[in-house]
Parts: C-alpha cells; sequence; structure tokens
C-alpha cells in the first residue's frame, strides 16, 4: 500500500512539474529567443583584440521587469563581470559566482550552468561608446525549458546516489552486529537477556512466548537506541522482526508485536544523546539533555499508548494474526 501511495505522489509532482513546465514554455517565461538589453561598463577603454577584460554589468530595473514581465525582481545597480572572447570571436559575458540574481535569471543560471552557479551569455549588436568606456548591447542566454522537471530528476539521481552510500555505508555495521548477535545466540547469552528483561517488556509483547530469541533481540535493539547506538540498533531490529516473523501465521499481515516494536524504534527513545550529535556539538550536548530526555520519554508513552490503544479496536483485532492464539500453534508446529 505505501507503495502505490510514494508512486501516486511522484505521478502528481511529476504531472503538476510538467504543467508549470508547460506554462513557461507557452509564456515564454524565459524569454529564450530575445537578449536581453544590457549596458557594460569598463575601467579602461574596450579593447576588442583582448581575450578577456573586467566589466560591470548594468541593468536598468524598469525595463528589466518589463522585458521579463515581472511586477518586482529589482536587479543590483551593477554586477562585477567578465568579458572575453569565445573561438568563434562572438564576445560572451561571464557573471561572478557571488552575484546576487534576481528571478528569473537565478533560475537561468541553475538550469544552465547547474555545477559552477555562473550565469552567462553571449552578446549580440554590441555598440561601443566613442570614449571606449561603455558598450550597449543584448544579453542571449542559452535556452531554458522544463526546469521543474529537470529538478525533480536531478534530485531523483542525487537521493539515490545518497541512499546507495547510506546502504553501503550499513553493509559493514550489519555484518558486524548480526554476526555478534549469531554468536551470542549460539553462547546462550540471548536466553539469558531474555530471563533478565522479560518482566520488563513482557507487558508490551504478550503474545511472544517465555524463552524467545525475539526477546532478547528486542532488548538488544532497545538498548542500543537507548545508549545513541543508532547503527547498532538496526541489526538488531532487523534480527528481531526476523524472530517475530517466525511466530506469525500470516506472514502479509504485521502482528501486535510487529507494530509494537516499531512504535518503540520510532519513538527512538534515548538516554544518551546520538553519537553524532555529541561528536557536533562536543561538551554543549549537556544544553540539550534534558530537551533529549523529555522528548524522548514523551513520544515513548505516546507510542505505546498509540500501539496498545489502536490494538484493542475491533478494526484491528480483526486482522490481527493472532487473534485466535494461533501463536501458539505456530510454536507448537516449529517445535
Amino acid at each position: 500500500m505505501l507503495n502505490y501511495i510514494w508512486a501516486g505522489l511522484i505521478i502528481v509532482s511529476l504531472v503538476f512539474a510538467l504543467a508549470s513546465d508547460l506554462g513557461d514554455v507557452v509564456g515564454d517565461t524565459y524569454r529564450n529567443a530575445d537578449p536581453l538589453p544590457v549596458r557594460l561598463e569598463f575601467e579602461r577603454p574596450f579593447d576588442a583584440d583582448a581575450p578577456r577584460q573586467p566589466a560591470r554589468l548594468v541593468l536598468d530595473p524598469l525595463a528589466f521587469r518589463q522585458f521579463y514581465g515581472v511586477a518586482d525582481g529589482t536587479p543590483a545597480p551593477a554586477y562585477d563581470a567578465t568579458l572575453r572572447a569565445t573561438a568563434d570571436g562572438t564576445p560572451e559575458l561571464v557573471l561572478d559566482a557571488e552575484a546576487e540574481l534576481p528571478a528569473p535569471l537565478d533560475v537561468i543560471r541553475d538550469a544552465t550552468n547547474p555545477r559552477d552557479q555562473i550565469l552567462q551569455g553571449t552578446l549580440q549588436s554590441v555598440t561601443i561608446s566613442p570614449d571606449g568606456t561603455a558598450a550597449t548591447a543584448g544579453l542571449q542566454f542559452a535556452p531554458v525549458r522544463f526546469v521543474k522537471l529537470g529538478a525533480i530528476t536531478t534530485a531523483a539521481i542525487d537521493l539515490a546516489e545518497v541512499a546507495v552510500t547510506i546502504a553501503i555505508g550499513l553493509v559493514g555495521v550489519l555484518v558486524l552486529f548480526l554476526g555478534l548477535s549469531k554468536i551470542a545466540e549460539d553462547a546462550g547469552i540471548i536466553y539469558g537477556l531474555v530471563k533478565l528483561v522479560r518482566p520488563v517488556l513482557r507487558p508490551l509483547f504478550p503474545d511472544i512466548p517465555r524463552d524467545h530469541p525475539a526477546m532478547g533481540m528486542i532488548a538488544l535493539n532497545l538498548a542500543a537506541n537507548v545508549f545513541g547506538l543508532g547503527n547498532a540498533a538496526t541489526p538488531f531490529g532487523i534480527k528481531a522482526m526476523e524472530e517475530l516473523q517466525t511466530l506469525n501465521p500470516e506472514p502479509d499481515t504485521a502482528t501486535d508485536s510487529m507494530a509494537m516494536l516499531l512504535a518503540l524504534n520510532t519513538a527512538s527513545v534515548q538516554l544518551i544523546p546520538p553519537i553524532t550529535l555529541i561528536a557536533i556539538l562536543g561538551i554543549e550536548t549537556n544544553n540539550v539533555y534534558f530537551p533529549i530526555l523529555f522528548t524522548t520519554v514523551g513520544s515513548l508513552i505516546v507510542a505505546i499508548v498509540a500501539a496498545k490503544g489502536l490494538g484493542r479496536l475491533r478494526r484491528y483485532r480483526a486482522t490481527d494474526p493472532n487473534r485466535d492464539g494461533r501463536t501458539v500453534a505456530v510454536v507448537a508446529e516449529e517445535g
């Protein structure tokens, strides 16, 4: 169901982006075929043979708004730029990267040069003043189309790269702690932990049989969260879910114990701030300790009340895989 929701949101966002981009094309928002009237000022007289020379770009505010059909977006009095000659002899104007540009020039910059974030364009119909210290011209930018669709595509690719980076980074952590949990299970440590935490966790997970390893994995998962070891909590949580799945008579439906574990992990109860936060704030972490403690206790209470409360509603009781005590049957069959 969640996959359908995400797919629907993606489709809706693409439809809105396409509609907006088509509106920009029809309305010629970026004036792709027309050069922007500009004025250039030079500190030294213009030299047609120089490969590059500094210049200042001056935009008339009224002419700028009329050209792009915008009500606001006043440009700065002047922008530092560099005038350079291209291979075919066409003069090209490149603005400094620090220039704060009004809309839609900022969109044109981001769309035509997303990596360097520099606005540049070719000059047309250049007219030099008699003293060579100024010039008027038309500044032609590269065509800009389907900006929002391009932004969505770029964001999707960037986030996919981030997801792969995170996943690869978690592989070592998952392998390490899953291996440790297997060693602890074979050594009997997990069963000892189960007996130790049973009085505390039993009211929250009444469907889990006595001495079942799922209880130990849940305890390790919660302990890792409590001590701020988020990366260690992930493999223990996965292993706990796998153990709970062995007790599930309906593999396609989550049990109340699974819902409770997910709720507790979402609440992320913590007594020690996360390692990342400590690394960033250092000793200043003391200033946020009590807010973290207050928030995590509050979220824990809300998570438990919500999971227990919803589990008692008739609608959710009817879909509970263990509504007829089928967990006992599953354990008996496996035994």
